[in-house]
């Protein structure tokens, strides 16, 4: 379990290290554009438009992303457990423990369906989306 963990670490670093990095320069894609009556509108970095979404969408929007990360983390342990469960050669200790981690990940997952339902629908009654 500490090789996975491991692993995911390492995987995570090179995701972070792997992004460009952004530096501060003014250029014509600049995040800031200043309107004609001198306020300043910030790029949404999701969407690359000044004012395309509000903030009850913008968190919707990462709480969405969030519940799939978590979600695919959910569905890692459903196969790990299952694959603990298959090669437990008959020993009842790792039998037991792929049982318990398939279910308690089963349970993870219809959790986060669940969570995932009341906060679209929580995010789509803030923002009057229909």
């Amino acid at each position: 379990m500490k090789k996975i963990f491991v692993l995911f670490f390492i995987m995570a670093i090179a995701f972070i290290f792997s992004t460009n990095f952004i530096l501060a320069a003014e250029t014509e894609d600049s995040p800031v554009t200043n309107t004609s009556n001198n306020t300043v509108q910030l790029t949404n970095p999701l969407t690359g438009n000044a004012s395309s979404k509000s903030i009850p969408e913008f968190l919707g929007q990462i709480i969405s992303y969030a519940m799939g990360i978590i979600g695919s983390l959910a569905l890692v342990m459903f196969i790990y457990g299952g694959a603990t469960w298959m090669l437990s050669g008959g020993n009842e200790e790792k039998v037991t423990k792929g049982k318990n981690t398939a279910m308690w990940a089963a349970f993870g997952i219809g959790l986060i369906f669940a969570s995932y339902a009341l906060v679209k629908f929580v995010i789509s009654a803030i923002s009057g989306a229909t």
